[in-house]
């Protein structure tokens, strides 16, 4: 029998096989805006660890193995650009980056809060869900940092202030659930929390109940707020600061895809930037500001992702009302 005969073919598929299972595990994603990336073009863009990161903390998901939806896609959460190049390291303690799938968020170690907060409100995000005010610790901080407690705001005279809001995650209990983690709040004045940012927040969701999507990123700075107890610096024994002021960008366009595309020098964008204070009015419109007069008070450059020439022009354009 003539071996060589039986052998040559039966490597030459092994050879095959090799190759295509190469090519597929090269994977490919189309992001939000229609275009198809590879996984590593992914990853760039939006400062993923890299395979060889092993040291890296387990925040992200893979994003770069699954299709990205809007409601819990890395791209989508972040679309507008990541304000103040926060990245997954824990050398970068104070501009560290983590995607909690429903939203993307800046944490500062020192501060104990997030620097900002950045997610997407769709109709797919806007369900029947109940909130779930399971307030608890972020246990997957990375290992030495101190992890707030439900406990650690009782007394202060403010309230645990959600950034990414727990009405705009209401399509499930996992969505809903994740903005009730320690990280995503800061001391927040009851009268801000409670009406103020409150009245913010319903238009927001009002807006996509009308066939809207809505982009918003809100972050805080400073130090030294008014509670109901009066002023503080910081609560939890000096643990977490109490910012001086809250922030909000939001951009809203129609229904669509290709979001990023959409976005142009006639789209609605509103800049609100509040003090952190008992004594604020209920209504956000008298806080109106510009998105340059927070990025001038944060030192962030909150639209990055946007092409310079929109920027530009809807950066200091101040929103004047409207539905």
């Amino acid at each position: 029998m003539n071996y060589k005969n039986i052998l040559l073919p039966f490597s030459v598929a092994l050879v095959l096989l090799y190759e295509t299972s190469c090519q597929q595990s090269q994977q490919t994603d189309f992001n939000t805006y229609g275009r198809k990336v590879s996984s590593d073009t992914l990853r760039t863009k939006i400062n993923l660890p890299t395979p060889a990161s092993s040291a890296a903390p387990q925040h992200y998901k893979n994003a770069a193995t699954e299709t990205p939806q809007k409601n819990d896609s890395i791209a989508s959460q972040m679309l507008l650009g990541n304000p103040s190049n926060a990245t997954n390291s824990t050398v970068n303690a104070d501009n560290y980056l983590i995607d909690h799938k429903y939203y993307i968020e800046s944490y500062s170690r020192s501060r104990a809060t997030p620097n900002w907060v950045s997610w997407h409100i769709g109709a797919e995000d806007l369900g029947n869900t109940e909130r779930l005010n399971n307030f608890r610790p972020d246990t997957s901080l990375p290992g030495g940092w101190y992890e707030v407690n439900q406990s650690a705001y009782k007394g202060s005279g403010f309230d645990k202030g959600h950034n990414c809001p727990s009405g705009d995650r209401t399509s499930s209990t996992a969505a809903n659930s994740s903005t009730f983690l320690m990280n995503n709040m800061i001391p927040q004045a009851p009268n801000n929390n409670q009406h103020t940012w409150e009245h913010l927040e319903s238009y927001c969701r009002n807006q996509v109940k009308k066939g809207n999507e809505i982009y918003v990123i809100m972050g805080s700075y400073g130090s030294g707020g008014s509670g109901k107890n009066g002023y503080a610096e910081t609560i939890d024994n000096g643990r977490i600061n109490v910012p001086s002021h809250i922030w909000k960008v939001v951009i809203v366009i129609p229904e669509g895809s290709d979001d990023l595309q959409r976005i142009n020098t006639n789209t609605r964008v509103i800049a609100v930037d509040t003090p952190n204070d008992n004594a604020i009015a209920p209504n956000w419109m008298k806080y109106l500001c510009t998105v340059r007069d927070i990025e001038k008070a944060t030192g962030y450059d909150l639209l990055s992702a946007l092409p310079r020439s929109v920027q530009n022009r809807i950066e200091v354009e101040k929103f004047k009302g409207g539905n």
